[in-house]
């Protein structure tokens, strides 16, 4: 099986909120996410639990977990490509308006791919 594009999600400034997460992170947490991501890019629609859960309205979430603490990416696709939207830090649940936050995000990058693909 080909490998998933995995592209970020970038606001209209042309930022990517994942990146801007993942700097504020520490070194081991940064890690593990990125070999998270890299694991999304090999398995794409067929990476599963623990290491990924389908949330509501076609929002995933990448889960990882390192001292107790839960950090989640959340994402979704888009044709042949997997959209890392941003991340954040859960308790128990992750909140409704994070998922929210996806969803519009979704909705946005549907609308206008090109616009909201970040290119470094």
């Amino acid at each position: 099986m080909p490998a998933t594009e995995v592209v970020l999600f970038a606001d209209d400034d042309g930022l990517a909120p994942l990146l801007g997460w993942l700097d504020a992170l520490p070194s081991k947490a940064q890690d593990k996410c990125i070999v998270r991501i890299e694991r999304l890019r090999e398995l794409g629609h067929d990476l599963r639990r623990p290491e990924a859960d389908l949330l509501r309205d076609g929002i995933y979430e990448l889960r990882v977990g390192l001292q107790g603490i839960n950090y989640r990416m959340l994402y979704f696709f888009h044709e042949r490509r997997a959209v890392l939207s941003h991340g954040l830090k859960k308790e128990k649940e992750i909140p409704e308006n994070e998922i929210e936050l996806a969803v519009r995000r979704k909705r946005t990058f549907e609308a206008n791919a090109d616009k909201h693909t970040y290119g470094e």
